[in-house]
């Protein structure tokens, strides 16, 4: 079995998930429409730790298949890079970097900035799982859908989004091949051009210089070189907002977030659920959880 059949058959696996609830966390339902209207506001808040807790244990929903068992196992990196690798006898090494999303919040905010470099044997797939709690705001986690990108297909995606010299710059963070393990370094960086209006069309004549296709992205040593020479001459600001998956524009990963959005749940599309509760009044908040789910003060209800 080669790397690929691996992500394969982990991809088919995987696919099982949406409508799968993880037992490893419980949010009580509200005892007042009041109460709920409260948690719909801060349940957004729980989305780092219960994506932490899906993403482990997808590593072992993974294990709990039999296909590959034959063949080594799932592991956890934490921290590392990708978070799930194949332990066995499989080379290159498949591994999975499993991102949660909770599509209430206002936008997929995992960033992905391991460098294109990385992915030169597509050994490495991206994974994202769209969950939310079983009944909206409170229950059991549940996987809404699920999608497996190849990481190499991500990188790109996301070096040809933002890199438009000399205005915008996508680093590499250069060879560390020689530093312990620790310090190694594998992270690319945006840089946001901060220079007057002069030194800006100056700087586009030093990109104009290298040729045609100058301004299109390239991880390699040569070009990195071409635009530290922009990075010594200008100034330039670090964006700490660079590589949001939201903001990349893989049309894979598009296509995932729209199909939750449009999915219905509990009677109304995620995208419907999504703009109320972040948007919506407060009485037609309470209104539709006091209706929708049959939330009482005395909190007793019968969920639809």
């Amino acid at each position: 079995m080669n790397t690929q059949e691996v992500i394969a058959l982990a991809r088919e696996y995987l696919s099982g998930l949406p409508g799968h609830e993880f037992d490893v966390l419980e949010v009580a339902k509200p005892i007042s429409p009041e109460a709920a209207v409260n948690l719909a506001k801060i349940i957004s808040k729980l989305s780092p730790l219960v994506g932490n807790l899906i993403e482990f244990h997808a590593c072992e929903y993974l294990n709990g298949q039999e296909g590959l068992s034959a063949f080594g196992k799932w592991q956890r990196q934490d921290p590392g890079f990708p978070d799930t690798i194949f332990v066995g006898t499989v080379t290159p090494t498949p591994g999975l970097e499993i991102k949660a999303w909770f599509p209430l919040a206002t936008e997929i905010t995992a960033r992905f900035k391991d460098s294109q470099n990385h992915f030169t044997q597509d050994q490495t797939y991206v994974t994202m799982l769209a969950w939310l709690p079983e009944f909206l705001i409170f229950g059991k986690p549940k996987i809404i859908d699920i999608v497996v990108v190849s990481g190499a297909s991500v990188a790109r995606a996301r070096d040809d989004h933002y890199h438009n010299p000399p205005d915008y710059l996508v680093l590499e963070p250069g060879d560390t091949a020689a530093r312990s393990a620790n310090l190694r370094q594998t992270n690319t960086n945006g840089y946001k051009f901060q220079g007057t209006p002069e030194e800006l069309q100056e700087a586009q004549v030093l990109v104009d210089s290298w040729g045609t296709n100058g301004a299109a992205y390239q991880p390699t040593a040569d070009y990195q070189v071409l635009l530290r020479q922009l990075i010594s001459r200008f100034k330039y600001r670090l964006d700490t907002n660079f590589a949001k998956m939201d903001r990349i524009v893989h049309p894979d990963i598009e296509a995932f977030k729209e199909r939750v959005y449009q999915t219905i749940f509990h009677g109304r599309s995620i995208g419907d659920w999504q703009h109320l509760l972040s948007k919506g009044r407060k009485a037609s908040i309470r209104r539709e959880l006091e209706r929708r789910f049959n939330i009482r003060n005395e909190g007793q209800s019968v969920i639809e």
